[in-house]
């Protein structure tokens, strides 16, 4: 049976929008949807005196399930669909969920369950550090503009991001915008050194163009562009996707030169961008 695409749900709006997106992306690759409720006691005990709120939990968590079921049912019939309650620390049950899924998908803010402030602490504990994608959903997402957003410096954790939205561009049949940002080196001891700002930009803009090169031969279908931006990593991604429907990001990147350093980067635009981010990590070695 393939792999499902699963849901982190606490029946806050960004979850349920986090549902929403998750049933559209599982409808479009044809796969499964399992979403998953957390019930995590330890805030509601003290130790020695266990306050006996065992049933309100769990009437809750089977309530939240019912209702999210119920609207995926509703606006992607196809889809199957099943639920599951666990117990335990939201990060944790996410985690090791991660290892039977297709890709996770949570909410950017909620009630303390699966999310919690812009990037809620579970989306810092699980983006980036699962081997499968990460997308974390704002609530109140416009309607579709036909773009998919990906940051590239030429790691293996972009290159594996860079695939990953060309397949959802092909699944979205949406025009892909790939985003190499980079910046002139500062040379304190040395200001007599400078740099020919046209030229550095054509060889950057050569480099993403071979970046896209492959993917191009491999996806005819989607209409990709390039932008090389002469700035940090973190503006040029975020402004670049504002009216995209994903924004990608590797998890991890180099440091050098012409290059977005994407594990502090990807959590930056995490917090930043409005739009679903998804934090692809590249396959272990």
């Amino acid at each position: 049976m393939a792999e499902p695409v699963i849901v982190g749900t606490d029946g806050s709006r960004p979850a349920a929008a986090a549902v929403e997106w998750a049933a559209g992306d599982a409808a479009r690759k044809g796969l499964p949807l399992r979403i998953v409720h957390a019930v995590d006691r330890l805030p509601y005990e003290i130790a020695r005196y266990p306050i006996p709120i065992e049933d309100q939990l769990d009437r809750a968590g089977r309530r939240i399930l019912e209702e999210a079921e119920q609207a995926v049912r509703e606006t992607h019939p196809a889809v199957r669909v099943t639920t599951a309650m666990i117990e335990g620390d939201p990060s944790r049950v996410l985690r090791q969920e991660a290892g039977n899924a297709a890709e996770i998908v949570i909410g950017s803010r909620g009630h303390g369950g699966f999310t919690g402030m812009l990037l809620g602490s579970v989306g810092m504990h699980v983006a980036g550090q699962v081997d499968v994608p990460v997308v974390v959903v704002r609530a109140g997402v416009s309607a579709p503009h036909g773009l998919v957003v990906v940051g590239v410096d030429g790691s293996d954790e972009a290159a594996t991001a860079l695939t990953y939205a060309f397949e959802e561009a092909r699944l979205r049949d949406c025009r892909l915008l790939a985003v190499y940002a980079w910046q002139l080196p500062v040379h304190p001891f040395a200001p007599e050194i400078a740099y020919d700002v046209d030229e550095v930009r054509k060889a950057q803009e050569d480099y993403v163009a071979g970046a896209l090169r492959a993917h191009r031969d491999r996806y005819p279908d989607v209409a990709a562009e390039m932008r090389a931006v002469c700035g940090h990593p973190v503006t040029a991604l975020v402004e670049a996707g504002e009216k995209a429907d994903l924004l990608v990001v590797g998890s991890r990147g180099r440091g050098a030169v012409g290059a977005a350093v994407l594990g502090s980067v990807s959590r930056a635009v995490l917090h930043h961008a409005h739009r679903p981010v998804a934090v692809v990590r590249a396959p272990r070695s």
